[in-house]
């Protein structure tokens, strides 16, 4: 018999009773979940007036709007098979303009604006435009917009191997965090779902910047082994239904061997917001843990 697999999960309001295990301080990485964060810094940027989402990019013919919703057409490097080569033989990333030029020369998915393909290359790139407008890096950006207003002590942008072997899986002391080119940040479950908490309580974003975050882009219906009876993907944020419980806002992450599922529930008599991480390659089960804690199964 396969054994069950220990699933870390937080929920916010906290029920009156002990329904999962939160994980206390255990470190996890956030992959995706990255992705959201990112997308939420991007905004805060144009809401200074220093970016803007729909002007196309410096010799680009794309916007920043489309790398943050996946329409910019950009393939993915998670199609490349030396790529996970590498990987699981633990060398060391490769320099970010080879990773691009192995990226593109598969060549672009579809014309901007005219399909939806998720895209980390379309996020490297986001994260970069950001940094180089902001003048800041984007573990600077994470620290001084969400980590110290939030109180989110555990939260930090994880860039070399020492940060990231502190992570709760053994696995984490054979893997670079290079490998993650928009960059992956590590915490606990409880600062994850406390920084989806705080954006859907408005205690980030403008209400304005928070409603461009949830504009869809519709992706499809139910996804075999996982939860979604419907998706679409926002400004960062995979975004649909699971089932009873309703719509589902956040996003999945996953690596090598983790993956997380973390989740805002607003349709619920007591809306939640769910972090739940797992240890393996299924977010399917990251997802399921997400919604048995939402309070409808």
């Amino acid at each position: 018999m396969t054994p069950r697999r220990r699933i870390f999960s937080c929920i916010l309001p906290a029920p009156s009773a002990e329904v999962a295990d939160s994980g206390g301080a255990l470190l996890f990485p956030y992959w995706s979940f990255t992705k959201t964060v990112i997308a939420i810094i991007a905004l805060r940027v144009a809401e200074s007036g220093k970016i803007n989402l729909d002007q196309p990019l410096r010799e680009r013919p794309f916007t920043l709007r489309q790398l943050l919703n996946h329409t910019a057409g950009l393939p993915d490097y998670g199609t490349l098979p030396a790529y996970h080569r590498a990987v699981a033989n633990d060398e060391e990333p490769w320099s970010r303009d080879n990773l691009l030029q192995l990226a593109m020369a598969q060549g672009m998915r579809f014309a901007p604006g005219f399909g939806w393909a998720y895209s980390n290359v379309g996020y490297m790139l986001a994260r970069e435009l950001v940094e180089e407008t902001a003048g800041q890096s984007l573990g600077d950006l994470v620290k001084d917009m969400i980590s110290v207003p939030l109180g989110l002590q555990s939260l930090e942008l994880a860039i070399d191997r020492r940060q990231f072997s502190r992570v709760h899986w053994g696995a984490a002391q054979r893997y670079h965090p290079g490998w993650v080119y928009h960059g992956c940040l590590i915490g606990t479950p409880r600062d994850a779902a406390l920084l989806l908490h705080a954006l859907f309580a408005g205690k980030i974003l403008r209400t304005t910047s928070l409603q461009q975050m949830l504009t869809c882009v519709p992706v499809g219906g139910a996804i075999d082994g996982r939860p979604w009876t419907e998706c679409g993907y926002g400004l960062g944020l995979m975004s649909g239904r699971m089932g009873l419980a309703g719509r589902a806002i956040g996003h999945s992450g996953g690596g090598p061997f983790s993956v997380n599922a973390i989740y805002h529930f607003p349709d619920q008599s007591n809306p939640r917001t769910v972090a739940s991480f797992t240890d393996g390659c299924d977010e399917g089960l990251a997802e399921f843990a997400a919604v048995r804690c939402s309070g409808t199964q």
